[in-house]
């Protein structure tokens, strides 16, 4: 299990001030020193957090894969291209979003999802798909020419007790699937220090997404004992 930390926050911390600091450049090398094999980040098309910039030199600074979560538009197609990140998340897009609401609709977009497809694996760019746990959803990126899935796991984290067995199972139902389509298999949003566990033992799954959760525990213990208590979560 591939723990890959998104770092968006800490470009939201240092936003608020419009200022140099926290650097995430500087917090994505933390991470990777404590443990992580990834570096995710999402550069929205207001850039309200993630900028150009900071991919630019992620993309020169740091050893293990970046991940840019992106809407699959032309403007971030260029970003992509012009950036080569080792894999790009496609995810839908609200501009007032405090964060992601739920999986990209693949069926409905799924020619705009076929065409960035297109574009940027040519220069051998991996594609993930951010989706819902659901059958057809997983098919469609399959079909549409995807390398592996994210599963959005957002609707496990705010379960009741009562719905989230039945809502685990449908991850794993998905997970399931797209392995068997021979698509990698990744989940998150929303995961933290209690509830991870059993989405790590899904054995389909083989990549974790993670920022909000570790930046928080970040700001009280630091990153690189939250990142190595993330890690030790995942571990069988």
């Amino acid at each position: 299990m591939r723990l890959a930390v998104n770092v968006d926050h800490i470009a939201t911390i240092r936003e608020a001030r419009q200022g140099h600091e926290p650097d995430p450049v500087a917090a994505a090398v933390v991470a990777e020193l404590a443990g992580a094999e990834g570096i995710t980040v999402h550069l929205r098309g207001d850039r309200r957090h993630i900028k150009e910039r900071d991919i630019e030199i992620l993309r020169r600074t740091i050893a293990t894969r970046l991940n840019i979560e992106m809407a699959a538009s032309s403007d971030m197609a260029r970003v992509a291209l012009q950036v080569r990140p080792d894999q790009v998340t496609l995810v839908p897009e609200r501009a007032q979003e405090l964060t992601t609401e739920g999986g990209l609709d693949v069926m409905l977009n799924a020619n705009a999802v076929k065409d960035f497809i297109g574009l940027v694996h040519e220069p051998g760019i991996r594609v993930s798909l951010f989706v819902d746990a659901d059958l057809d959803q997983v098919r469609a990126a399959k079909t549409v020419g995807a390398d592996a899935i994210e599963i959005n796991t957002g609707p496990y984290t705010e379960a009741s007790s009562a719905t989230r067995a039945e809502i685990l199972q449908r991850i794993a139902d998905a997970a399931r699937m797209a392995s068997r389509h021979g698509l990698e298999v990744l989940a998150g949003h929303g995961l933290n220090y209690f509830n991870v566990r059993p989405i790590a033992a899904i054995p389909e799954i083989v990549e974790l997404n993670i920022g909000h959760s570790i930046v928080a525990r970040a700001a009280l213990a630091g990153l690189d004992r939250a990142v190595r208590d993330m890690v030790a979560l995942l571990k069988p």
